[in-house]
């Protein structure tokens, strides 16, 4: 947002934009507005893609590819998005490139939570959040408070996550420009080696289990 004055997140608002672009018949603003939702839908079909690929192929790491990508989107606009501003490159072509990363991002969380989880935007994770915190005036069995605690606890994570993410990524911004997309490439990476450290960890757990 900061850089490009686009906001990339979601693609709520675009829908309004190009709506309103269309009324007032200013067709070309609404096409970029239109380009920007078919950049978020392209990242979120390109890893729901290569997850349904890798199940398909019997992969126990179904997500690596996903996660793989979005580092490598990350990577790339962190170490060469200055440079390409500078150049003179449009940049509502730099702005579907960062979309089409959220739509990666968003679409590799829906699959792992089982489409419970949304990171990129608040909308749909405030209400959720609404409705369980209204559950806890009726909700009185032990099991049942405990798994809507917990699910209450999970959002309200993300939220503090997000909002963390947002302001101190805005300082990082200001003093270091694009390279601050390298730190998310980072958190990515990390990520990737925790998920395989684990499945490492289920493979050896079930190897053992069967040498008994």
């Amino acid at each position: 947002m900061l850089a490009l004055g686009v906001l990339t997140t979601n693609v709520t608002g675009h829908f309004a934009y190009f709506a309103e672009d269309v009324t007032k018949r200013n067709e070309f603003y609404g096409a970029w507005f239109l380009l920007y939702i078919i950049a978020f839908l392209s990242g979120a079909f390109v890893s729901g893609l290569l997850t349904e690929f890798s199940i398909y192929r019997q992969r126990r790491a179904q997500h690596n590819a996903s996660i793989f990508l979005e580092i490598l989107t990350l990577s790339v606009m962190g170490i060469y998005g200055d440079q390409i501003l500078l150049a003179g490159f449009d940049k509502r072509l730099l702005a579907c490139f960062l979309l089409f990363t959220m739509g990666l991002q968003n679409s590799l969380v829906s699959k792992i939570s089982n489409f419970t989880l949304r990171t990129t935007h608040l909308t749909g994770l405030f209400t959720d959040l609404g409705i369980e915190l209204s559950q806890l005036f009726f909700y009185r069995k032990p099991s049942e408070l405990k798994k809507l605690s917990n699910s209450i606890f999970l959002r309200l994570g993300i939220v503090a996550f997000f909002f963390s993410g947002c302001v101190i990524g805005g300082f990082l911004f200001i003093a270091i420009k694009f390279r601050v997309l390298l730190l998310a490439a980072f958190v990515m990476i990390l990520a990737f080696i925790y998920d395989n450290m684990l499945l490492g960890i289920y493979k050896l757990r079930k190897n053992l289990s069967a040498n008994q």
